[in-house]
């Protein structure tokens, strides 16, 4: 926390000289009271002695002071306030591993259900857009404000097929630089480019990529990397999460038919360059509650932005609070505010 006018912490010697005020005015109470009095007939005429109850409205007053005097110093701190605007990617790997149990359930529903929570607390200003890839890469849904679409989206995945985490990349990009349509014959009318691919956002709108994957590429046209260095000529960050453990299996057929268990461990190292490269993060979740909790960091580090903003309202508030208090707690016991 820092404060605009520093200067104005040096009344905060008021506030101790009116503790020390108070604490020589309890010494001298029971000396002046006897020169007025016979000490010994109060137990006639009080029936009971406030005790504790006679320090506490001052003790709230007393507190008042130096919290009004920092809020009059102006403070300042640190805060997430949501950005105005910004499209998430969603990129999920839905190969067949995902299958895999070593995440329970299963690595799919653990994902599914990670992102939907993660996406239901994005500022409602933000397009979420969802790509998934197996051993090809589809555009589930177009970057839309409409929660539900893209609800419905996640639950529709279904694992099967190898692994085109690069073609994945690729299709998320095209929201900022959708692909040339197909050469044409001279003289023939340029084709349109195919309905599936999103028109080219503001140039402005700061867009970036939530990789889920859980294992190496194993397919399609674009190398990662490669996916990688075209997010970062586009600006686009790409935060990469690897999902499962090293020791994760899954029951897939070989070339001759029959079913086997096959390791299933995530590419770490391919996620955390593609991360590292972009100017995003890397993530490792080997279990769902790990899974969740890295979608709940994401949802502060994405969906919000740090900003510096006075305070001074919340320091006058408790102030002003703590004086209510006081003068209530007097008024009740001792009618009297002060």
């Amino acid at each position: 926390m820092d404060l605009q006018w520093p200067g104005a912490l040096w009344a905060l010697v008021l506030a101790a000289l009116a503790l020390v005020a108070y604490l020589l005015s309890q010494r001298r109470w029971p000396r002046q009271a006897a020169r007025f009095g016979n000490p010994d007939l109060l137990p006639n005429v009080v029936n009971r002695w406030p005790g504790w109850r006679r320090h506490l409205p001052a003790l709230l007053y007393l507190l008042a002071m130096p919290v009004l005097i920092v809020a009059l110093a102006r403070p300042q701190a640190t805060v997430l306030v949501p950005k105005e605007q910004a499209i998430v990617m969603l990129v999920m790997d839905v190969s067949g591993s995902m299958d895999a149990t070593d995440v329970t359930p299963t690595r799919l529903v653990a994902a599914q259900r990670a992102a939907s929570s993660f996406v239901d607390q994005l500022p409602g200003k933000f397009r979420v857009g969802l790509v998934s890839f197996a051993s090809t890469a589809q555009t589930l849904v177009l970057p839309t404000t409409d929660r539900v679409a893209v609800q419905d989206g996640l639950a529709s995945l279904q694992a099967e097929g190898g692994t085109a985490m690069g073609d994945g990349i690729q299709r998320a990009l095209e929201v900022k630089r959708p692909p040339l349509p197909s050469a044409t014959r001279p003289g023939s009318p340029a084709s349109a480019p195919p309905p599936s691919r999103p028109a080219p956002v503001d140039a402005d709108t700061p867009m970036v990529i939530l990789l889920l994957s859980d294992g190496a590429s194993t397919a399609g046209r674009t190398q990662p990397l490669d996916a990688g260095a075209n997010a970062k000529q586009l600006g686009v960050a790409i935060y990469a999460i690897a999902l499962g453990t090293d020791t994760g299996m899954v029951d897939a057929p070989d070339h001759s038919g029959q079913t086997r268990r096959i390791p299933a461990p995530p590419d770490r190292t391919t996620l955390q360059q593609l991360a590292e490269r972009t100017g995003g993060h890397s993530y490792d979740a080997p279990s769902s509650r790990d899974l969740k909790s890295v979608y709940d960091n994401l949802g502060s580090t994405i969906g919000f932005v740090e900003q510096r903003q006075e305070i001074t309202v919340a320091f006058t508030a408790t102030a002003v609070l703590l004086l209510a208090t006081g003068g209530l707690l007097s008024l009740v016991w001792f009618n009297r505010f002060f």
